[in-house]
């Protein structure tokens, strides 16, 4: 028997709003402000929070000495086509030199690492 359920993932960020509809953009659903925190709400799988970290620094790509602590897979139909949606989007390339790979990393606009995965 589980104790408990993910209820969402947060990210960390200077800017909960821009971040969240970064990935509304991205993702879908919509962005509903709280007084200190940002739900995405109506994605589906797991829903995504963004709250404000004064002081934020983002994760490296890929780094073992500053360890990024995780990053998120999202599946697409057409690697190509979502690519240059999430470039146009604000995301930036991390490592997708490899196109005959079923992945590509990418930044959002914070820094955190997401990686588009081929279904």
């Amino acid at each position: 028997m589980a104790v408990a359920a993910l209820g969402a993932v947060v990210l960390d960020c200077p800017d909960p709003v821009a971040l969240a509809n970064f990935y509304a953009a991205l993702l879908g659903g919509e962005v509903e402000q709280q007084e200190d925190w940002v739900d995405l709400t109506g994605i589906t799988g797991t829903p995504l929070a963004f709250q404000a970290a004064p002081g934020f620094v983002p994760p490296k790509w890929p780094r073992p000495d500053a360890s990024q602590q995780f990053h998120l897979d999202l599946t697409v139909a057409d690697l190509d086509a979502a690519e240059r949606e999430v470039l146009a989007l604000g995301a930036t390339v991390l490592e997708a030199e490899d196109r005959e790979r079923s992945f590509r990393v990418y930044a959002d606009p914070a820094g955190h690492p997401f990686c588009l995965c081929a279904c």
